[in-house]
């Protein structure tokens, strides 16, 4: 499934490079949780985000027991990232496919400033 960018020139591997300078750190005392992102698509991949001691940290790869696994397509990834996809929409259209803690998810949008 090919389709226009969401953002020109923006890729998943940017969005996770960017995700520690977008961490608040002030928003995530007492919170201990391992992201696992897998996106599909051309540009997609495996990462992981870890967030512990008010202190965020992105891997790529797989991480032994996530919290939360997130799967989407590179392109819906780099939308709802960016606001211009919802993300109770894309979970609710299948474009968002969440394993383990559903709740957790609902962190990364307090946990980050986009």
């Amino acid at each position: 499934a090919g389709g226009a960018k969401a953002v020109p020139g923006l890729s998943p591997a940017e969005v996770f490079a960017g995700m520690p300078q977008a961490f608040r750190a002030d928003k995530a005392a007492g919170v201990a949780v391992v992201f696992q992102f897998r996106i599909g698509g051309a540009q997609g991949g495996e990462w992981v985000v870890r967030i512990a001691d008010q202190a965020c940290r992105v891997t790529p790869g797989a991480a032994e027991k996530p919290d939360c696994t997130l799967i989407i397509g590179d392109t819906d990834f780099v939308r709802l990232i960016t606001g211009k996809l919802d993300g109770m929409q894309a979970f609710t259209s299948g474009k968002l496919k969440i394993e383990g803690d559903v709740m957790k998810s609902q962190l990364i949008g307090r946990l980050f400033k986009m």
